[in-house]
């Protein structure tokens, strides 16, 4: 990976995580766009990106990838679990508690301790590089599953965005 490319990367997942960390600690409105579009937004930019690298990836580098992507949706499922919900105008509404905060400095850290074992295990770094949108997606994808799947058993319908109603 170039280092514009590394920049880019590293620029994209900081707005990204900005947007979603502080519209959870901040709470709002749970709606099926909210729930729906960051995720796949970032699944179709990611599986974009990696369609040059993913057939020259070496078995350690697809293994290193495979462990990261399976942890960071394991993570994404239990910040789904710890944001705190309820009903507000009628409504569906989501706010991060502090467990999930900390579970999103958890994401973080797994993401660059993949980055780092792959580095000291000389593993090609192209892989882990083209894939920092697709993780994304998908750990956000999880935990948003995760509050779909909550506010579903509770039973209060999510609100309609301002535009449609």
């Amino acid at each position: 990976m170039s280092a514009l490319q590394a920049v880019v990367s590293v620029a994209i997942a900081a707005l990204v995580l900005v947007r979603v960390i502080g519209r959870q600690v901040t709470g709002s409105p749970v709606t099926a766009r909210s729930l729906v579009l960051m995720p796949a937004v970032l699944l179709v930019i990611g599986v974009a990106g990696m369609g040059n690298v993913l057939g020259s990836a070496s078995t350690g580098a697809l293994l290193l990838f495979g462990a990261d992507v399976a942890l960071l949706v394991l993570v994404g499922l239990g910040r789904g679990a710890s944001v705190a919900l309820g009903e507000r105008n009628g409504t569906l509404y989501q706010r991060g508690t502090r467990l999930t905060l900390l579970l999103w400095l958890l994401t973080i850290a797994l993401r660059v301790g993949f980055a780092f074992a792959g580095h000291l295990l000389g593993v090609d770094d192209r892989l882990a590089g083209a894939s920092i949108a697709l993780s994304m997606g998908l750990t956000i994808g999880a935990q948003n599953v995760a509050i779909w799947w909550r506010g579903q058993r509770l039973g209060v319908p999510m609100a309609v965005p301002a535009a449609r109603r």
